[in-house]
C-alpha cells in the first residue's frame, strides 16, 4: 500500500430507517448538494441512491435505500428488497429514528434485522430541532437498551445540526483504502434519472394524497441544443382519475408542476431548460415486472436474495 493509502480511508455507507425519518434530507446535507429527491410523502425514495462525499481525510459513498415498510405490490417488494440487501453490502449503516421513546413495530423489525449484522451500526436520532435537549438523553438511554450500537449521534439533517459529527464518526470504522470515484464525482446517478426524480419530486408535493404512489416519470427525450437543454418527460399514472388532477383545471396543475421543476432542473445542469410534460395513464404499473423495469426499477436485481 503507498503512503497516501495508509492515512486515507474510504467505504460505504448505507442510510435506513422507516419511510419518512429523513434519510434523503440527511444525505443531500452531507454531500451539499441535492441529488435525492425528498418531500414530506413516505416512500419518496424508490431506488437505491449513490452519493459521495470526498474530504481530505477519505471518501464515503453514501447510499440511500427505499424505506423499510410493508409491501403492498410488486414496486414495495423491490423497495424493501433493496433496502435490505444494502445493510449486507457496506462497511457502516446509519439508522435514522426519530427523537421519541416509543420504538414500533417498523422499528422493532429494523431492529430485528439489526441484531443478525456484524456492519457497525450508527444510531443516528434525527429532527432534534423539534424536541427539547434534556429530552434528547432520555431518547438516546431508550434505544441504547435495544441494541450494542458503535455510536449514537443526534442530528437535525433540515437545520444541519451536528452533521460534522456524525462525519468524524462515519470515518473512524471506514477501512484504509484508495478513493473509489474522483475527487469531483457526486453521484452514480444517470442525468435523465435525476432529471426524472425532481419531476416526481414536485409532484409528489403538489399533488394530493392518494395519488402520489401512483406516479412514476419517464424521459422521453433530453437533447442539449446549445445553451438551452430540450427535455419531454411523460407522469405516468394508474388511474383516468388521477390524470385529470395531474393536469388539473385548464391544464393549472401540470403547469405548475413542470414551471417547479424546470427552475430546479437548470439549477441542476446549469442551463435554460425547455421542458415539455405530458401524462399517460398505465394501470397497475406497480405490479408490472415490465413497466417497473422499463421505470428503472429492476425486480431481477433482487432475484438472488
Amino acid at each position: 500500500m503507498n503512503q497516501e493509502n495508509t492515512s486515507y480511508k474510504s467505504g460505504f455507507v448505507t442510510l435506513i430507517g422507516r419511510p419518512n425519518v429523513g434519510k434523503s434530507t440527511l444525505m443531500n446535507h452531507l454531500i451539499g448538494q441535492k441529488i435525492a429527491i425528498t418531500s414530506n410523502k413516505p416512500q419518496t425514495t424508490r431506488n437505491r441512491i449513490q452519493t459521495v462525499l470526498t474530504t481530505e481525510e477519505g471518501q464515503i459513498v453514501f447510499l440511500d435505500t427505499p424505506g423499510i415498510h410493508k409491501a403492498k405490490n410488486k414496486l414495495g417488494d423491490y423497495m424493501v428488497g433493496v433496502a435490505k440487501r444494502t445493510m449486507e453490502e457496506v462497511d457502516v449503516i446509519l439508522w435514522l429514528v426519530e427523537p421519541t421513546d416509543y420504538i414500533g413495530a417498523g422499528e422493532q423489525a429494523i431492529l430485528d434485522k439489526l441484531r443478525t449484522t456484524n456492519t457497525p451500526v450508527i444510531l443516528v436520532i434525527n429532527k432534534t430541532d423539534t424536541v427539547k435537549k434534556e429530552e434528547i438523553l432520555h431518547f438516546i438511554d431508550v434505544y441504547r437498551k435495544e441494541l450494542d450500537f458503535a455510536e449514537i449521534v443526534p442530528v437535525s439533517a433540515l437545520k444541519g445540526q451536528n452533521t460534522d459529527e456524525l462525519i468524524s464518526c462515519i470515518f473512524k470504522y471506514l477501512p484504509y483504502g484508495p478513493a473509489f470515484y474522483d475527487e469531483d464525482t457526486v453521484t452514480d446517478q444517470p442525468m435523465r434519472q435525476i432529471v426524472a426524480e425532481l419531476i416526481r419530486e414536485k409532484a409528489l408535493r403538489l399533488l394530493s394524497d392518494e395519488i402520489p404512489h401512483g406516479v412514476a416519470v419517464s424521459i422521453e427525450s433530453m437533447k442539449q441544443k446549445g445553451k438551452l437543454c430540450h427535455i419531454e418527460a411523460t407522469i405516468v399514472c394508474e388511474r383516468d382519475s388521477h390524470k385529470g388532477i395531474i393536469i388539473g383545471k385548464g391544464g393549472a396543475m401540470l403547469k405548475k408542476i413542470g414551471s417547479q421543476a424546470r427552475t430546479e432542473i437548470e439549477e441542476f445542469l446549469e442551463c435554460q431548460v425547455n421542458l415539455q410534460l405530458w401524462v399517460k395513464v398505465k394501470k397497475d404499473w406497480r405490479d408490472s415486472d415490465f413497466l417497473l423495469k422499463n421505470f428503472g426499477y429492476n425486480p431481477k436485481d433482487l432475484s438472488e436474495e
